[in-house]
């Protein structure tokens, strides 16, 4: 009985793999998307910064138009919740975002995960440090800005298996809509949309610095 629910669990895994390479192929056909991190063709500084449109904790549509900003911008892209290295990069950053606010400049997470799941699927830890501050996290669950930026690559089976082996709710994600993940990435984007500074490393366990964004952000202001 154990081997058979082993066997039937393991077979909705694979069908959901198979589902997701599937449907990435005529959502996403049209737009870039790289075979792996390694390969993404990211926005790099001096480039002007691209339009997409992202949903917050409500389902709420948010469009980004870098030829109406008011305010210089910080985005920063993470895999999502079930990312432990996402979680330690957030609660990090949360000793550098009240400053860099108020220099008056607006930042924005972009988190893989669907619109409902944003802040609960956060590790505890994570969500008691950014608890007092205006975290503005919003889903790029249709992988939008993802594949705008150049960011966006192919999941690999085993990241998607292993997330729902562990129990993890990535439904509705950007890994099980489109099998597409996000390369963590910072950019700084000027109030007249031009990219003033890029951050993209396709190796998730490098991020960059709080101090690091803080000095950067505090040139582009300045």
């Amino acid at each position: 009985m154990l081997r058979n629910s082993c066997v039937s669990a393991f077979s909705v895994v694979l069908l959901m793999s198979l589902m997701c390479s599937l449907s990435v192929q005529p959502l996403l056909a049209d737009m870039h998307v790289a075979a792996a991190a390694e390969d993404v063709k990211p926005l790099r500084s001096g480039q002007r910064a691209p339009a997409f449109v992202v949903q917050d904790v409500t389902g709420e549509a948010l469009a980004f138009d870098p030829n109406a900003l008011a305010r210089p911008t910080v985005i920063i892209t993470f895999r999502g919740g079930w990312c432990p290295y996402c979680n330690m990069h957030l609660s990090e950053l949360h000793t550098v975002v009240p400053e860099i606010a108020s220099m008056g400049v607006d930042v924005m997470f972009l988190s893989g995960d669907r619109p409902e799941t944003l802040y609960e699927s956060l590790a505890a830890e994570t969500q008691a440090t950014i608890a007092a501050i205006d975290y503005r996290i919003y889903s790029d669950a249709d992988a939008q800005a993802a594949v705008a930026f150049g960011l966006a690559f192919r999941a690999k089976d085993s990241t998607i298996e292993g997330r729902v082996e562990k129990g993890q709710d990535i439904a509705g994600s950007s890994m099980l809509l489109h099998g597409v993940l996000a390369v963590p990435a910072v950019y700084v984007i000027d109030d007249t949309g031009m990219i003033r500074f890029d951050f993209v490393e396709p190796n998730y366990k490098v991020r960059l610095p709080a101090d690091e964004l803080l000095a950067t952000v505090r040139e582009v202001v300045e």
